[in-house]
């Protein structure tokens, strides 16, 4: 298994580009037989861009692998990685059911 990180949308300001928020989503699957098992996580990363500043990337210049570097440089990769892992094992093997009895 290998998580899958990506960018869903970027809010910037209008005056500059700089980015302010990046809205990411880490994704991962395992198939058993004929059955998906996933895990996700989604979440928002705000940042305070400075223009001046000589690292500073235009907005037309920005790759989603720039910005995913941005991204899990403030948060706790591993942490998230792990709670997708949970969340496809306990799909795997859930700790409830639903449904009746008397239904086939």
């Amino acid at each position: 298994m290998a998580v899958t990180w990506s960018i869903s949308t970027l809010e910037r300001n209008n005056e500059d580009g700089g980015v302010v928020v990046a809205h990411w989503r880490a994704f991962d699957s395992e198939v058993v037989g004929d059955t998906t098992h996933t895990g996700s996580s989604y979440g928002t990363v705000s940042f305070e861009p400075d223009s001046s500043a000589e690292s500073y990337l235009a907005y037309d210049n920005l790759t989603e692998e720039v910005v995913i570097q941005w991204v899990k440089s403030i948060l706790n990769v591993e942490g998230i990685e792990d709670l997708i892992a949970v969340e496809i094992a306990e799909s795997k093997a859930p700790a409830t059911s639903i449904g009746v009895p008397w239904a086939p």
